[in-house]
């Protein structure tokens, strides 16, 4: 997985302004970043992929809507998974 900034995220959904990224995120049609940095976010290609297959697909604004919740969901599960793999091979370490 790779972390994409804006000026690529912008490039790989055709938008030109950083404002309509944004403005998508705060219409729930987009997900939002993640900390990279102090003052830096980006965002997972996985993510800006799906939802540009969404958009091709023809999905409606609603449809996105639920597929940027999942893509949420899915952060917060993957980051549950890793502690726990990272965890569990401290333990076999010892």
């Amino acid at each position: 997985m790779y972390i994409l900034r804006l000026p690529e995220v912008k490039r790989a959904t055709g938008h030109r302004a950083d404002a309509s990224i944004y403005n998508a995120i705060r219409a729930g049609l987009f997900t939002s970043g993640v900390s990279i940095g102090q003052r830096a976010k980006g965002w997972p290609d996985t993510e800006v992929h799906a939802i540009n297959a969404a958009r091709v697909a023809g999905k409606s604004d609603n449809e996105i809507r639920e597929l940027v919740i999942g893509l949420h969901a899915r952060r917060t599960k993957i980051c549950v998974n890793d502690t726990k793999d990272i965890f569990n091979a401290q333990l076999n370490i010892k």
